[in-house]
């Protein structure tokens, strides 16, 4: 089960913040706006349905990865794209966030009852660090001087409820992803690229965990003989 546990872990974050950005000037509204709060339940009844609703996705992504040939070879391109493929049909098959929907659900909980743009911006800023995500780009110094030059024009801090002072903003972000070469179509190529990387780094840690597995066996008597089998080798689906 240490495979499955691997494999159904929360995935590093390895993209640059321009994923983030990217998400934030294709969908504004949708992050400036408030949502409304889901029904309260009561607690026994709460963690029962938390608990069930665990429990059918990790049913449904064991069933796909017991069926799914995954080769441990994070230097063939071929095997990450397998990898990346089977991972995202459990994603859809099980209702899990992809890397990307994690990045807009964390932003949206962190950032719904900030009112002033700087404080949202900073936000990002600080959701990034803590994810461990790089600004290769350097979009946000670029974003907080668009800010800058907003509220010199308005004269006044811009607040997320202010539609014009928002709308300029929104202006000086699409010339900044412009100057960057960013283009909002290009979120799926960009979205799809995540995955291979992650895809990629996962398939690290379970060739990494995999070796290390194999080197304490063979410190045992009964295997000090026995030559290491070559990872690629290993079919994920027997240890499920």
């Amino acid at each position: 089960m240490a495979f499955t546990s691997r494999l159904l872990s929360k995935s590093r974050q390895l993209c640059g913040t321009q994923t983030i950005l990217l998400r934030e000037h294709a969908v504004p509204v949708r992050f400036f706006a408030k949502e409304a709060a889901p029904a309260a339940l009561k607690g026994d009844e709460m963690l029962k349905n938390i608990f069930l609703e665990v429990k059918k996705k990790f049913e449904t992504a064991i069933g796909i990865l017991r069926k799914e040939k995954i080769t441990i070879d994070p230097e063939d391109p071929a095997a990450v794209a397998q990898y990346a493929k089977v991972m995202k049909t459990v994603r859809e098959k099980a209702d899990l966030f992809s890397e990307s929907q994690r990045i807009q659900y964390t932003i949206q909980t962190r950032t719904q009852d900030i009112p002033d743009a700087r404080t949202y911006l900073l936000t990002l800023k600080e959701i990034r660090i803590k994810r461990g995500l790089t600004d290769d780009l350097g979009a946000e110094v670029m974003m907080m001087d668009a800010l800058e030059k907003v509220e010199k024009e308005i004269k006044k801090p811009l607040m997320r409820n202010d539609k014009k002072g928002m709308a300029l903003l929104m202006a000086e972000f699409d010339k900044v992803n412009k100057k960057l070469g960013i283009r909002k179509e290009d979120l799926p190529k960009y979205e799809e690229q995540l995955e291979l990387k992650i895809a990629k780094a996962q398939l690290e840690d379970l060739k990494k965990d995999a070796l290390e597995a194999m080197e304490t066996q063979k410190k045992r008597e009964e295997f000090k003989d026995e030559e290491m089998v070559d990872v690629k080798s290993l079919d994920i689906r027997n240890f499920i």
